[in-house]
């Protein structure tokens, strides 16, 4: 039996995971597999896992088709579209591999939906190009003169997902500890990490993971390190079709994207629930978990101001920006968007449904960091951006970060 100021009672744990939405569940469902007996504890903030970017996306398992080949988008979107589905699959959460159609409604679009093309066959991405008539067959009411067909696109409840992953990973011996906001990191040399929580529980470990999300800058700076990006909270806005209206959509439909950002537009999603979601757009939170015009925080809100980023951003994308603005204000301009896609649709068919926030990483240029964001300190992996395709792939990330950490503990 190990003395009292053995290794093994200096410590709370060995890996603590700041963050349970399911990149964090991931990485800690992914530690108990790949060393059985690793001591693993999370911390949520939240009663709950999933309430932010997990729980309040459009529940998509996106393909990859998007993502520059070789980047980790690229990687693990494809691998963890995959795997999303065998691991729903396995736990009897609901889904549906439904395939889905990336339309161009003008001219203009075409070069971007054949350049798209060829990117999804460079990562590897089942897909075929159509024609109106082909378009039709799929789904009758969306006009576009040209569509890409892919067909692993699927859709599941990310919530399910995430608990699903806190269950297996407590069944491994992970502890999940919710209320358990983090307001303190003091990192010791060589001697791991000690946090402190709100309320006034002192924890330490050998290694401390970040996957805080919206907040994950915030924490790597109270661990000491200085993150190259700051995270820029965008809200993306949605609505629900009127039920007797959801007939209009049988399955996903998706805009061209535009190259210069990492949004995808607003799109039509049939999800697991039968629902007709359509957006989200893209603005500017006024706090980080900013759900609404009405949500602000002065002292988040000051620290965006404050970071170069935020206005190089602003200037070099003011006019995509203000468009996104007034779809926001005006119920108007955002069915004006949608009608593009469904000419059927009208203003009265759209129900306000429940918005989210992404946590993306801008650098100080004002650049939108484009891929997934993983860096490393001592006794501290950071996951700095991880907006969408993270939930699709948490399982594929959540070993990557299990590697990294696992790497600095001695057996």
């Amino acid at each position: 039996m190990p003395s009292p100021r053995s290794p093994a009672h200096r410590y709370d744990a060995d890996v603590l995971v700041v963050g349970g939405g399911i990149v964090g569940l991931s990485t800690a469902f992914a530690l108990t597999r790949a060393r059985p007996g690793v001591r693993v504890l999370v911390l949520e903030k939240e009663a709950e896992p999933a309430q932010h970017q997990t729980g309040r996306n459009s529940g998509v398992i996106h393909s990859g088709v998007y993502y520059r080949p070789g980047s980790l988008k690229a990687r693990f979107a494809t691998q963890g579209a995959a795997e999303m589905v065998k691991f729903c699959a396995e736990n009897d959460i609901p889904h549906e591999v439904t395939g889905k159609l990336i339309v161009a409604t003008g001219r203009d679009e075409l070069p971007r939906l054949h350049a798209l093309a060829q990117r999804g066959r460079e990562n590897g991405i089942p897909l075929h190009e159509l024609g109106p008539a082909q378009i039709a067959e799929l789904e009758p009411n969306v006009s576009a003169l040209a569509a890409l067909h892919v067909t692993t696109t699927g859709i599941c409840d990310y919530g399910a997902v995430a608990a699903a992953l806190a269950r297996l990973a407590e069944d491994a011996g992970a502890r999940v500890r919710y209320d358990s906001r983090v307001t303190a990191v003091d990192r010791r040399s060589g001697l791991g990490v000690a946090v402190r929580t709100a309320s006034g529980a002192t924890l330490r470990a050998r290694a401390l993971v970040n996957c805080a999300g919206l907040h994950c800058d915030e924490i790597a700076r109270l661990a000491g390190d200085r993150p190259p990006a700051r995270i820029i909270p965008f809200r993306g806005e949605y609505y629900e079709l009127a039920p007797e209206r959801s007939g209009l959509v049988r399955g996903l439909v998706y805009p061209v994207p535009d190259p210069a950002f990492p949004f995808l537009g607003v799109h039509l999603t049939r999800g697991i629930d039968g629902g007709v979601h359509i957006g989200p757009n893209a603005v500017p939170a006024l706090a980080r978990e900013g759900y609404d015009w009405r949500t602000a925080h002065p002292r988040e809100l000051a620290r965006t101001l404050g970071w170069p980023g935020s206005w190089q951003l602003a200037r070099r994308h003011w006019r995509y920006g203000s468009g996104e603005l007034r779809r926001s204000l005006s119920r108007r301009a955002f069915t004006a968007a949608v009608q593009r896609l469904l000419p059927a649709v009208t203003e009265e068919d759209l129900r306000p449904a429940p918005a989210g926030v992404r946590a993306q990483a801008v650098l100080r240029d004002g650049t939108l960091v484009d891929d997934f964001l993983i860096t490393e300190g001592p006794h501290t992996v950071h996951v700095l951006n991880a907006p969408s395709p993270a939930a699709t792939a948490s399982l594929p990330i959540g070993r990557e970060i299990a590697d990294r950490v696992l790497a600095g503990l001695t057996p």
